[in-house]
């Protein structure tokens, strides 16, 4: 089916293929607990992921489909012994760049930086900017339902996608074409949109894309008293119809390791507007009015450029990925473990009140914290996420860190969130390590979910232990 060039089976390249970012310690130290796969594949067309499917399906062999492998939730973790990794490294071409009809045609291995750096050239955006965004590629960003940095503005990736390609377990090939609207029954590309690599393999997509005006973006930054100050500020500016690229509220801990220059130990309130000027100069007023309505809650504005000069250097590359595992095994220290939810405007601060109590009580562990806190970084006109970020020293052998301290965290994060209604994974989606409770989260609509992969991937061949409950798997996480 494949060239030998197309079959990676280097010992060092199967342990890397093993697990994702999730366990990043321990992966570094050494130590994965969990099977290395048969072999990396890597096809260069849509009839080679077929022919590739096919065959596993018939054998029973375990599919991980793979892009950027900026996976936070276990995604890529391998849980069978009998697996291959599907690497959409050769599907790499930029298909068409359709400035009249605003989209552009990529294959799955394209890497959103690529597609974003020759939409400059010629004054256009993707309007997707996740912080994986230079390593990130289109496949991964569909399968896990991604979102970007300037969300509020663009929406997530399943309001940028137009149509696309996949391949299911049996070989099928299905195309969704490129409308900008259809009444033709259920919209069929949410099947594929956050499968997260359980029901069919990515191959093609296409995206919406936008003008860009970088010389009309504007930057705002506020000390404010608390995160609920912040809550009802994002809330007053979205319900009365603007949308700003970016609107953001951060706790003082949060803070402290993004605006160490100016913070000031205050929680933070930052907004960019960005677009036509005539837009950006009515967003620009929205935000100040929403401001002054609360401005018993805000403590001082920020020097604008200060807020500028942290959105150039968001992005992580793969030196920063490299260089944040170094830093773990020099100083057996956890920076950034993230668990993302989202609500209504009025249940969201309901939940990080419950969590930061919960935590600081009941967690084991609390005394190694060197960091709990959360910010809100995507809003909608009903309600907003949160983003629960807590950084730890690691006292424990590192293959049993997530056992001791990530997954207790996550626990208390997920069941608040649940208990008052909120949805458990905003956007990261729910991997391996959040599949526990997925039944939890969909309630009486898991019976869909269930009945999807039942229809579609019937023998179970594909990314077995993501989104869907497996008990055998329970034992990498417990």
């Amino acid at each position: 089916m494949l060239s030998p060039d197309q079959i990676n089976i280097n010992e060092d390249d199967l342990y890397d293929a093993a697990a994702d970012r999730y366990k990043k310690y321990a992966k570094a130290r050494k130590v994965l607990n969990v099977p290395m796969p048969i072999a990396i594949v890597y096809p260069k067309n849509t009839d080679e992921v077929s022919k590739i499917l096919s065959y596993c399906n018939e054998k029973r062999i375990n599919v991980i489909p793979r892009g950027g492998k900026t996976a936070t939730e276990g995604g890529l973790e391998n849980w069978k012994e009998e697996t291959i990794v599907l690497d959409a490294l050769n599907l790499n071409r930029i298909i068409k760049i359709d400035p009249y009809n605003m989209q552009a045609t990529v294959e799955a291995g394209v890497a959103l930086q690529s597609l974003e750096d020759e939409l400059r050239k010629i004054g256009y955006t993707t309007g997707h900017s996740p912080q994986s965004k230079p390593v990130a590629k289109f496949g991964g960003l569909v399968a896990t339902r991604s979102i970007g940095q300037f969300s509020t503005l663009y929406g997530g990736i399943e309001d940028m996608v137009v149509g696309l390609e996949c391949v299911f377990p049996d070989g099928h090939i299905s195309r969704i074409k490129n409308v900008s609207r259809r009444a033709g029954g259920p919209d069929i590309r949410h099947i594929i949109i956050g499968n997260e690599g359980t029901l069919c393999y990515i191959t093609e997509v296409t995206v919406k894309i936008f003008k860009h005006h970088p010389e009309n973006n504007r930057f705002f930054g506020y000390l404010i008293k608390d995160v609920d100050t912040g809550i009802k500020i994002l809330r007053e500016v979205m319900v009365n119809g603007y949308r700003p690229s970016v609107a953001r509220t951060y706790s003082e801990e949060d803070a402290a390791q993004h605006f160490y220059h100016f913070y000031e130990n205050k929680c933070i309130l930052i907004f960019m507007a960005e677009g036509q000027e005539n837009l950006v100069e009515a967003t620009s007023q929205g935000i100040l009015e929403a401001v002054e309505k609360f401005k018993d809650g805000v403590i001082k504005q920020v020097d604008s450029s200060l807020i500028e000069n942290w959105f150039n250097h968001l992005n992580w590359s793969q030196k920063d990925i490299d260089d944040e595992i170094e830093g773990m095994l020099e100083n057996d220290y956890h920076a950034g473990f993230t668990t993302e939810i989202s609500a209504d405007w009025e249940t969201i601060p309901k939940i990080y009140k419950n969590v930061m109590e919960r935590v600081r009580k009941e967690f084991p562990r609390a005394h190694d914290l060197t960091m709990l806190g959360g910010h809100s970084s995507h809003s909608y006109i009903n309600g907003t996420n949160m983003y629960f970020v807590y950084n730890y020293e690691i006292h424990c052998a590192p293959e049993d860190e997530l056992r001791i301290y990530h997954h207790p965290l996550q626990t208390i994060i997920v069941e608040e969130t649940l208990r008052l209604g909120g949805s458990m994974c905003h956007h990261h989606g729910i991997g391996k390590y959040r599949s526990e409770w997925t039944r939890d989260e969909h309630g009486t609509a898991y019976y869909m979910l269930e009945k999807l992969k039942e229809a579609y991937d019937p023998n179970g061949i594909m990314n077995f232990g993501t989104i869907f409950p497996q008990e055998e798997g329970m034992k990498y996480i417990k």
